[in-house]
């Protein structure tokens, strides 16, 4: 079995800061997980299946994962915290504007 099987999908979603919510909250409750994305961070876009986040845990901890997440769900009102709280676009240069027209 390779490394990569050993590890399941236990939280799907699109935005980057549901998943870090979703995995704090897993290694918060002693379930270590890493988060996977499909995501172009280039674009900033959320295109259907090609911008997926996914949430991983060792394959031994998936069923506690799983109960952990039906019993305690990340709610609107966290979503809305934590997108508040998310630093847009932090890896855009703002000295960029995109013009390309010289000084005149």
């Amino acid at each position: 079995m390779t490394e990569s099987e050993d590890w399941v999908v236990v939280h799907e979603c699109g935005t980057d800061y549901e998943g870090e919510l979703v995995r704090d909250r897993l290694d918060d409750s002693g379930i270590p997980a890493v988060i996977r994305s499909k995501r172009d961070h280039a674009f900033f876009l959320n295109v259907g299946t090609l911008s997926n986040v996914f949430v991983l845990v060792p394959r031994e901890y998936e069923d506690d994962a799983k109960e952990l997440l039906i019993d305690s769900p990340v709610s609107p009102a966290d979503l809305a915290d934590a997108a508040m709280r998310a630093e847009p676009h932090s890896d855009v240069d703002p000295d960029v504007d995109g013009d390309d027209d010289e000084d005149e």
